[in-house]
């Protein structure tokens, strides 16, 4: 932005947006409560369903998060039923959404609430922040949805909304560089009533109107108070970085099988999917894998930046070492019933139509 064009200076002018509070609520809920998106965690103010299902939003489209929602919410319906489930239990019902530590982060959070509070969940954003995997945005948005309270929020699809109403073209990358759309947030949340309904029609807004490519900016109840639609530049904010080229990577997963079992490994700390179970990477030491591998195929997945492409070769097991800590000879029944990582779940279903159905 060209801090010496006066026409912007009052973009950051908070006293002129909170005046302007009434107004933007005002145009804002009459629009959402006639357009409002029919999602399963809005159907319930309770604070643990708006927990869930934000962490679930986390880095994750809505439209995924659904049914990942309805089966979560029905095996661990309380907050006590995910206290007392073992870690192994919520990764398997967390599988298949990625990003994994958000499922070991409830999982310890559940605990601190039940162990701490009760069970009943804390009503301050600061205590909220707390706990595990509670950040600034998911401690506003459980705090102004479920309770009501003045909390902004600031997410992809609100940060988007926001940079356009103030004309904030500086990059975002993050951190320092969302601060000014958190203290337009902040000045902008309806103070009597109304916060939840506001901060969850702003990112309705961002998903449905004000949308990264082509906003309808003539259906959009902010127009009046848009500051990039009044100069013409929509197109151009927010001011976000191109993304990092991703990393290519070839890897060979192999399937040890033996009498109908197969071997299976559980990620260890420091590794992608840490706590799931998948087919190894590398030949363990007490396995003879000697003589011909066959090959049963090609995957290709996509992890953080890398793109990977993994080669599946099988081998039959004369004797069967005794397994390791960290790994399993399971059948395919007995897989099926682990947390298993997305390639590994590809790979066992490979493995199971290659040599238990042409058998």
């Amino acid at each position: 932005m060209n801090k010496k064009n006066p026409q912007h200076l009052a973009c950051f002018d908070l006293e002129q947006w909170a005046s302007r509070r009434k107004s933007i609520s005002r145009s804002l809920l009459k629009w959402y409560h006639s357009t409002a998106r029919d999602l399963p965690w809005r159907h319930s103010p309770d604070p643990y369903r708006i927990w869930v299902s934000e962490i679930m939003l986390q880095q994750t489209q809505v439209e995924r998060v659904k049914d990942y929602f309805h089966r979560f919410v029905k095996k661990f319906p309380t907050v006590f039923d995910l206290a007392e489930a073992e870690e192994a239990v919520v990764l398997k019902y967390w599988e298949g959404l990625g990003y994994y530590r958000r499922a070991r982060q409830l999982h310890a959070a559940a605990n601190i609430i039940v162990s701490d509070y009760e069970g009943i969940f804390p009503q301050d954003a600061c205590a909220l922040r707390k706990l595990p995997g509670v950040g600034r945005y998911t401690a506003g948005a459980i705090a102004s949805i479920a309770f009501d309270l003045p909390e902004p929020i600031l997410e992809a699809n609100s940060r988007r909304v926001l940079a356009r109403l103030i004309h904030y073209d500086t990059p975002l990358s993050g951190n320092k560089d969302d601060q000014p759309l958190w203290d337009v947030a902040g000045a902008i949340v309806p103070r009597d009533g109304g916060a939840g309904a506001f901060n969850q029609a702003l990112m309705d807004l961002g998903s449905v109107i004000c949308t990264p490519v082509s906003p309808l900016c003539e259906e959009c109840p902010l127009a009046e108070h848009c500051e990039a639609y009044r100069v013409g530049s929509v197109d151009r904010i927010p001011n976000v970085p191109a993304r990092k080229s991703s990393k290519k990577i070839k890897e060979k997963a192999y399937v040890f099988t033996h009498k109908g079992k197969l071997l299976v490994v559980r990620r260890q700390p420091g590794e992608w999917w840490e706590g799931l179970w998948d087919f190894p990477r590398d030949i363990p030491h007490q396995v003879a894998a000697r003589g011909r591998h066959r090959h049963l195929g090609v995957i290709d997945y996509g992890i953080t930046n890398h793109k990977v492409t993994c080669q599946i070769v099988s081998k039959l097991i004369s004797q069967r070492p005794a397994a390791r800590r960290h790994q399993r000879w399971l059948s395919p029944q007995e897989i099926q019933k682990l947390p298993m990582t997305s390639p590994g779940r590809r790979i066992a279903l490979l493995a199971e139509k290659s040599f238990f159905r042409e058998s």
